[in-house]
């Protein structure tokens, strides 16, 4: 064996040494007290050759000549049954284990604080939790299911009469898709008031970069004329589209268009025109919380999302952290946290 083997009697006295420890020690044991060859002047305090159980073993780890042992200890006889030795341990070298697992304890707490300086700057990037600009108002909440996520959520002013909203689902978690968020805060034009154009110049500017074909950004684009009264949408693959509603008449903006990826050459997009009118609310979400399920398997899904939506006189921040917390309470979740997708939800109310 390459194992070190080593049988003691009920004395602490060493009585076997097999051929692999004794030329790694380079002397003969035999003989010796057991603990004298750890460097120690008594035995361990929990010694299992001081136990009368039969068939009681343990492991426990040991240092001889600087190299790590797991030593896993078991009570003996012989085969005939004639002598009784007190016990038979086989020693394994962790060493390299134990010091590939420091270093991997250590990359893994690097890496730890790097995601958490990369969260740092991906919620940077989100608009404040309220926004108020002339005539309209912007609450939303973003709950990713990891570190990082892949939703996203915007609010500026484009300028005096033009407000500019979207809501993206990036493909994925996680570092790449918190990278993919980034380059869509980026990359986005804030000045351009035909939406369809904006979803243009982010795919090509998307392809540019070269992306792996595995990841794309689904998005909603909205600019409200805040001016005229109305709101201009195009999408980009989102498979929600958002709701504009007042009491309990409501419009879903429907819209179709392939997500900013490398999949076409040449994409459409069109822009779609709604009036709308003071009161009005604009309900944006991603479908990590209609996708939520319970125990039965049965999604949340749109329906109750809409009947809250339309049915609560809470104020706004209130109405959709009510909304979130129907939906965790409809999974049957003992853990608030314990969502399987980025839940993102936002309310622009018009005045």
């Amino acid at each position: 064996m390459q194992d070190w083997v080593r049988v003691i009697d009920h004395e602490d006295n060493i009585i076997f040494v097999n051929k692999s420890m004794r030329e790694a020690i380079g002397m003969d044991i035999v003989g010796q007290k057991c603990y004298e060859v750890l460097g120690r002047t008594s035995p361990c305090q929990n010694c299992i050759s001081k136990r009368d159980l039969p068939n009681w073993s343990r492991c426990k780890e040991e240092i001889i000549n600087g190299r790590i042992f797991s030593v896993s200890s078991s009570p003996f006889r012989s085969a005939d049954g004639t002598t009784e030795y007190a016990v038979i341990e086989v020693l394994h070298d962790i060493t390299e284990i134990k010091e590939m697992s420091q270093k991997i304890a250590i990359q893994n707490e690097k890496l730890k604080e790097d995601l958490i300086l990369a969260k740092r700057v991906q919620r940077s990037l989100l608009p404040k939790n309220t926004l108020q600009y002339d005539k309209a108002t912007f609450n939303f909440i973003y709950r990713p299911c990891e570190t990082l996520g892949g939703d996203f959520t915007n609010f500026f002013k484009i300028d005096d009469e033009h407000i500019g909203v979207y809501i993206a689902d990036v493909s994925g978690h996680g570092v790449a898709a918190s990278m993919l968020t980034m380059f869509l805060n980026t990359a986005l034009d804030k000045t351009e008031k035909s939406p369809s154009k904006v979803l243009t110049q982010l795919y090509t500017s998307y392809n540019k970069n070269k992306f792996f074909s595995e990841l794309y950004i689904s998005i909603f684009y909205i600019v409200i004329n805040i001016k005229e009264y109305t709101m201009t949408y195009s999408n980009a693959g989102l498979n929600v589209c958002p709701i504009i509603f007042s009491g309990t008449d409501f419009t879903i903006l429907r819209s179709a268009g392939i997500p900013i990826s490398n999949w076409v050459e040449n994409p459409e997009y069109h822009d779609q025109t709604i009036s709308i009118k003071p009161k009005d609310n604009l309900f944006l979400y991603t479908d990590g919380i209609i996708e939520i399920r319970n125990t039965e398997k049965q999604q949340f899904g749109e329906e109750r999302l809409l009947n809250h939506m339309l049915n609560s006189d809470l104020p706004p921040a209130q109405r959709l952290s009510q909304l979130i917390d129907k939906a965790i309470s409809f999974s049957n979740s003992i853990n608030p946290n314990d969502i399987k997708d980025d839940i993102t939800v936002a309310l622009v109310e018009i005045k």
